[in-house]
């Protein structure tokens, strides 16, 4: 494409928690290399605080999905996302990124609606690429998100390793899980984070081996801190698991500390806290990447190649089953001894 210094870029990444924290070493290539080039990005609602107060980005743009939006119907959502639309047509950006590996018919229509004037992203095979200036071929072999990322930078004139993720820890959110853990009597660096949700039925965990992990883990004389995807199985919005977690802490002979992380920023606050993660394959496991976390993951369908903890220490539990529930406890406590060296 040969586009020398573009005056702005845009990001469109409107997915998953993980997939937008894949995205932040291409937003901070761009950054590294065009220094006084306006970046803006768009997210989803729900993904809004992975790049709060990221210093790449000039201004974040807001796409609501209906099903994270309560008591509004779909043309309120309709309507509110057509003003975010407008306003980012308003900006005229020189480039828009759609940094979805995989087409998607709407997240290129998006792109196109940005009224960009050079748009890039992946194309489908055989698809007529209207919506894109430049298509990009997808790999016939799995490629990690992360480089799937930095490859869409390609047509800007940078190529080569990508710059670790990033995320702002939010210092008031932290402030409060220290508090949280000072009257819990857990002070120090021995908290050992394990957050038990995942979205894919086959990448979930039982709440029963949750529980043994945790009695474990507190006979060795770690604390263990239980965060969670807050809310109901039952929630039509954002479906939770407080209810494993209430089974969880009844059962349990040593009792763990359980957080309740209302938003995202507390999530990665209390993740940011953790000397050790245990999770399952999802967005806090890429948050805990982005920090720089220690991770132990349970795996079930996953595609390592694609998915992978970027740029950490981490040991990924998977059976030939592809079900998480094929790991064992003991597997995941061997694992907890050898990412910390013990």
């Amino acid at each position: 494409m040969g586009i020398v210094t573009p005056e702005s870029v845009l990001f469109v990444r409107i997915d998953n928690i993980g997939d937008l924290v894949c995205t932040t070493p291409a937003i901070r290539a761009v950054r590294e290399r065009y220094p006084m080039t306006r970046i803006g990005i768009l997210v989803n609602s729900y993904n809004r605080d992975v790049v709060r107060g990221n210093p790449d980005i000039d201004e974040i743009y807001v796409y609501r999905k209906e099903k994270h939006v309560h008591n509004r119907g779909r043309l309120g959502v309709w309507l509110e996302n057509l003003r975010t639309i407008r306003e980012i047509r308003k900006e005229r950006f020189h480039i828009a990124i759609n940094c979805a590996y995989s087409y998607s018919s709407r997240t290129a229509r998006y792109t196109f609606l940005t009224g960009a004037r050079e748009r890039i992203g992946y194309g489908g095979e055989g698809k007529i690429n209207i919506f894109y200036t430049h298509p990009l071929c997808v790999s016939k072999t799995p490629v990690h998100e992360v480089l799937a990322c930095m490859k869409l930078l390609e047509p800007l004139g940078i190529k080569g390793p990508p710059p670790h993720p990033f995320i702002k820890v939010d210092e008031g959110e932290r402030k409060r899980v220290m508090e949280f853990l000072k009257k819990e009597g857990a002070e120090g660096d021995n908290i050992v984070a394990i957050h038990i949700s995942s979205r894919k039925p086959e990448n979930r965990w039982s709440v029963e081996k949750f529980r043994l992990l945790a009695d474990r883990l507190g006979e060795e004389g770690v604390r263990v801190l239980i965060l969670w995807s807050p809310g109901s199985r039952d929630n039509p919005c954002h479906p939770g698991d407080d209810e494993d977690v209430g089974t969880l802490l009844n059962e349990a002979r040593i009792r763990p500390i359980a957080y309740r992380t209302d938003n995202l920023r507390s999530l990665i606050a209390a993740i940011d806290i953790a000397r050790v993660v245990i999770c399952l394959d999802g967005g806090a496991m890429h948050i805990a990447s982005a920090l720089r976390k220690p991770i132990v993951t349970i795996w079930g369908s996953t595609d390592r190649r694609r998915w992978a903890p970027w740029g950490t220490g981490h040991i990924i539990l998977q059976k030939d089953t592809r079900r998480a529930d094929s790991v064992t406890v003991d597997e995941v406590v061997e694992a907890f001894k050898r990412i910390q060296g013990g």
